[in-house]
């Protein structure tokens, strides 16, 4: 009879503190403590990019108030009312020779932790007391030129705009997403999966 790898239902990273407490290096089985994505920074801007951090966002079903849109025909509405983008998606782009930091595409919420290779579309996060879905991967506008010719092909591809998630630059760009339920977000909160897209 083969050993059970399954995680335990009570498994959780207070068990991994507690093990660590005691001189254990981890709790039995012997598995990684699961990771947290938290919001690390929050973005508005009048228009265009980079957006800058506030200390807080009020969101409603078209993003948050006070964020602004240089091209509104293009950006914003229900289906895009926010941009996510993580925080190793932006240390990936800077180390292929792009001066970007968080806030410079043009995201509303840079997340630290939230690994853009298992976003889907379909998604649902819990963000402080916003509730979200992710609608689609976002396609790079012009705006993003400022930043060094060649920046859009190098985090985008047709397999993005295809939605296949096997592309090596899946996420890169960011994901859009609706709002389901409003609320405020602040940095520091916890970013946690509710809804598994089929």
């Amino acid at each position: 009879m083969g050993t059970d790898y399954s995680v335990p239902s009570d498994l959780s990273a207070e068990a991994f503190a507690n093990a660590e407490a005691r001189g254990q290096s981890c709790p039995s089985p012997c598995l990684p403590p699961p990771t947290m994505s938290t919001v690390q920074q929050l973005n508005i801007s009048n228009g265009g990019v980079p957006k800058y951090a506030v200390l807080f966002a009020t969101v409603n079903p078209l993003g948050i108030e006070g964020d602004r849109h240089a091209h509104p025909e293009i950006h914003g509405g229900p289906i895009q009312a926010l941009l996510l983008i993580d925080q190793a998606s932006i240390e990936e782009i800077t180390a292929m020779g792009f001066p970007i930091a968080a806030g410079s595409l043009g995201e509303n919420i840079t997340t630290q932790g939230l690994d853009r290779r298992q976003v889907r579309i379909g998604q649902q996060y819990r963000i402080g007391e916003v509730i979200v879905e992710i609608t689609k991967p976002r396609g790079p506008c012009k705006q993003l030129h400022c930043y060094g010719d060649g920046i859009q092909q190098a985090i985008y591809d047709p397999q993005v705009k295809a939605r296949d998630y096997t592309s090596p630059r899946w996420g890169l760009s960011g994901f859009y997403a609706s709002v389901i339920q409003p609320g405020v977000i602040r940095p520091g909160d916890p970013i946690a999966l509710l809804f598994e897209s089929a």
